[in-house]
């Protein structure tokens, strides 16, 4: 299974093809169960999509930190769908993905990270958002949280290039801050938890470690996420139509990545401000919700 063995890969050959197919032909959706969750989300949450007139008309590529167990996708996700009609398709990773969910989340706009099938959305003109850190971003510990941890990681900045596709960076605030974290994801191999999980087999020497994420806390110390402000920004575009149908060096390639990279970090800082001012003026009871 994926989620075991790193090694592990879910589509290939002919399946791929049949996969990529599959999700050429996904459309918004509309259903009223989406509706209501948007509803849920807005009432709960109140994200505020910020700078959207950054976003530039045509398809592109959203880049955005990640929040511990991607809770951050519906959060820009379905705002983005009902209060600007773009419909994102949100690159995942190959351990969450198996035969018996795959309808299920190819319908609700969610695709594996290969790069054929990102490469087929893209000559499809569809809006993609890619958080580079991955699992390894989503199962970060409490004293990283806002931080990007994108390791050598620079596929995004290559298929954007090739396929002269515009990068919107883009940073996310709130939904780091959903849980507290009761145990480090660290910490789990060494309790009764962790060690219930290798005699299972769960756990081994072909394990991912980056999925080893926090055990989560929430609203009343239950997995309910706690009422926290959500706030979206879209910094300024990084057109790449220059780059079309070219391969980027390496070395080409870094100052890009940083300049994204840069552009998140520079509006999370200012996001988090806001956020402070903001929860100071807030109601007592979501501040107690909150706490």
């Amino acid at each position: 299974m994926a989620f075991t063995d790193k090694n592990a890969e879910p589509y290939s050959g002919q399946d791929l093809v049949r996969y990529i197919d599959k999700a050429l032909k996904v459309s918004p959706p509309k259903s009223k169960v989406r509706n209501f969750s948007y509803k849920i989300i807005k009432r709960m949450f109140q994200p505020q999509l910020l700078d959207v007139q950054n976003i530039p008309s045509q398809p592109c590529l959203f880049v955005a930190n990640h929040a511990m167990y991607a809770v951050d996708g519906p959060i820009i996700g379905l705002p983005m769908l009902a209060e600007q009609g773009r419909f994102i398709r949100a690159l995942s990773d190959k351990f969450l993905w198996n035969p018996v969910n795959e309808s299920l989340l190819l319908n609700q706009g969610v695709v594996i990270g290969h790069p054929e099938v990102c490469s087929a959305l893209m000559d499809n003109g569809s809006d993609l958002i890619v958080f580079p850190g991955g699992a390894h971003e989503a199962t970060k510990s409490a004293d990283k949280k806002y931080q990007l941890l994108w390791k050598e990681r620079y596929g995004f900045i290559r298929l954007a290039a090739k396929h002269g596709y515009t990068i919107v960076p883009t940073a996310i605030v709130g939904p780091e801050d959903f849980y507290d974290h009761l145990i480090e994801g660290g910490d789990i191999p060494d309790t009764l938890i962790g060690r219930a999980l290798t005699l299972l087999g769960l756990i081994n020497e072909n394990t991912r470690s980056d999925l080893m994420g926090p055990i989560p806390l929430g609203l009343f110390r239950t997995l309910i996420p706690k009422p926290q402000k959500c706030y979206i920004q879209f910094g300024e575009p990084l057109d790449l139509s220059e780059y079309k149908g070219k391969q980027l060096t390496q070395e080409a390639m870094i100052p890009l990545r940083q300049q994204v990279a840069d552009d998140i970090n520079g509006m999370i800082a200012l996001l988090l401000k806001a956020r402070d001012k903001d929860r100071a003026r807030s109601g007592r009871i979501r501040r107690l919700l909150t706490k």
